[in-house]
This record gives C-alpha cells, sequence and structure tokens, in this order.
C-alpha cells in the first residue's frame, strides 16, 4: 500500500480507503462485511470512511464497524483511521439535520455511542447547509477537536467558494476535503484542488467508479441485481445514457490496453494528481476489493494515455450532489 501525506498535516493515509456508504448495515450479509473489513486492514487499507447516515438503515454502518472494532480488529485502534461525518437527517424533529452546532455536536455524540469510541480521527461537516452561518458549522468542528472527540476536522462536497470561506471560518486547520470525483465527474479540477493546497488541505475523492458505471458491468447494458437495478441513487434513465455508455465503453478499450480492467485504471486515473490523498473504494465481496487494490500494480500514465482519455474523460451528468455546493 502507497500512503500520501494529508496536506500540510502529520497524518498519512493509504492512497485505497475502505468506503462504508453502500453494502453496510442490516442486510444479512454480515460475514461478508466482516472479511471485507479484514481484509482491507490485511491490505494496509487503514482509513475506514463513515457517516451517521450510512447503512442501511441510518447509523448501521457505524454500529457494525464498531463491533468489528471490538472483535476482529481488537487492539488495533491505534493502527487505522476512523472517520464520520454529520449534516444529513439523522432523527425527528427541527434539531435532527444540518450544520447547526446543536445538530452537529449531538450527532458526533451518537456515533461515538454506536461506534464505542471515545473519539474519531476525522469528523467531517457533510455538507452545506445554506440556513447555518458557516462560522457556526466550523465552530462545532473546532469544539469537536478541543473536547477530544475528533483528532482532525474536514468538509464534504463543498464548493471551492465555500471551502475558502470555511477555511477562514474554520479556528484550527482543515485537514481535508471529501469530494465526488471521477472520470465522469471532474469539477474538482476547476478550482477546488488549488483552494485546498493552498490552504494545506488533502482531498480524498469518493465514487471513483461513477457508482460502478466505470467498471465493465453495464458496458451491455443493466443486468439483474445490478446496483442500477435496485432503487438507489444510480438512475439508469439519467446515468445510463447513450453519450456515457459510449464514453465508458471507449475507456474500457484503453484501461484493456493498459492491461487494466477499467475499474482498475478509473482508480489509478483519480490518484494521477499527487494533490489527491486519497480514494474511497467500496466493495461488496473480497474479490471485488482485491480488483481494486490491483490498481496499485500500475505503470504510470504516459502523457499520450493522459490525452487519449481525455477525449473520453468528460462530465457525465452524474454528480448527484452537487445541489450542496453552494458558492456564496
Amino acid at each position: 500500500m502507497e500512503y500520501r501525506r494529508c496536506g500540510r498535516s502529520g497524518l498519512d493515509l493509504p492512497v485505497l480507503s475502505l468506503g462504508l456508504w453502500q453494502n453496510f448495515g442490516r442486510t444479512g450479509q454480515e460475514e461478508t462485511q466482516r472479511a471485507l473489513v479484514r481484509h482491507a486492514f490485511d491490505n494496509g487499507m487503514t482509513h475506514f470512511d463513515l457517516a451517521d447516515n450510512y447503512g442501511p438503515p441510518p447509523g448501521a454502518a457505524e454500529e457494525l464497524f464498531g463491533r468489528i472494532l471490538r472483535t476482529d480488529l481488537s487492539g488495533r485502534r491505534d493502527e487505522i483511521v476512523v472517520a464520520t461525518k454529520a449534516g444529513y437527517e439523522m432523527w425527528p424533529g427541527h434539531y435532527g439535520t444540518g450544520g447547526s452546532r446543536k445538530h452537529m455536536l449531538a450527532s458526533l455524540d451518537a456515533s461515538l455511542r454506536r461506534l464505542g469510541l471515545d473519539y474519531v480521527d476525522i469528523f467531517y461537516s457533510h455538507r452545506t447547509d445554506p440556513s447555518t452561518p458557516i462560522e457556526e458549522t466550523m465552530g462545532a468542528l473546532e469544539t469537536a477537536v478541543q473536547q477530544g472527540k475528533a483528532l482532525y476536522a474536514g468538509v464534504s462536497s463543498y464548493s471551492a467558494e465555500r471551502t475558502s470561506r470555511a477555511v477562514e471560518a474554520l479556528p484550527i486547520p482543515l485537514l481535508v476535503h471529501q469530494a465526488s470525483y471521477s472520470m465522469l465527474n471532474r469539477w474538482i479540477e476547476d478550482g477546488l484542488l488549488d483552494v485546498l493546497a493552498g490552504a494545506g488541505a488533502g482531498c480524498i475523492g469518493f465514487s471513483p467508479l461513477a457508482q460502478g458505471l466505470l467498471t465493465d458491468r453495464y458496458l451491455d447494458g443493466v443486468p439483474a441485481g445490478s446496483r442500477a437495478a435496485r432503487p438507489g441513487p444510480l438512475n439508469p434513465d439519467r446515468y445510463l445514457t447513450p453519450a456515457n455508455r459510449e464514453r465508458v465503453g471507449a475507456l474500457n478499450k484503453l484501461a484493456a490496453q493498459r492491461d487494466q480492467t477499467l475499474a482498475q485504471m478509473a482508480l489509478s486515473w483519480a490518484l494521477r494528481d499527487p494533490r489527491m490523498t486519497s480514494v474511497v473504494v467500496g466493495a461488496s465481496s473480497v474479490d471485488q476489493l482485491d480488483d481494486s487494490l490491483r490498481c496499485l500494480d500500475a505503470a504510470e500514465f504516459t502523457s499520450e494515455e493522459l490525452a487519449e482519455i481525455d477525449r473520453y474523460a468528460t462530465d457525465g451528468d452524474i454528480d448527484i450532489w452537487s445541489g450542496w455546493r453552494l458558492s456564496e
């Protein structure tokens, strides 16, 4: 496993992090989920990315990971980085969502109870909240660190302008920004990476496989049982358009020329910029996780390969988080 320094902090993170957004929770697959976490750890994926609303249902991923920490990873707490987030709706009533101090700190306390931990390594503001002053949200992150309930503060899905304001409002250094990033969703290249480099913060890309589009799974349509065939964020009518399928088919051929699967090339490509600290990958099986890990064996891209990829690595209108990126 390769590790990279996260911005100008003292924290190194593996270039591949395990995300527990989907496929974790009360799905009846706990043994598979435990095997995935063990396999990730054994292969150097020591950063585990969670949020309070991950499941299904919300909160279940933290509960499951807490059990794994107490059993499979017992005694390993100081060898891993645990991240969680708050900001989306978690409980009924006026205070169950948003970026207020009330919600952020209550949500963190609930996450710590579910995880069975005294602290998390990284605590994120999961989304922007236009109804709350950014100074209040950033102040809540500072309080979490001051109280010893988090070691570092981060934000997720903030625009470049909003990130600049967060850096100014946060009394402590911003460690990292977690943003959607893939060959079909390149918005962070339009200013955000420059803002983060100037602030000394790292960047972690999530959804580097574009919700599964950047794999060979959808080259010939929507197979039964796939994520696109189930209700959820991967809406085939919106994302599996003829234009996107044409892009993906061309990228798949380029990956084959590099002796990679399309998924492996997509991960290698997302890490080509040294400003990228890590990318978050998900998996539903150990074999799928192994396929992702093999991206670490790839040769560096040549300038000719990158130029050819750029012909097809264009916006595919798949960014379901863009509505949260407020510029003011």
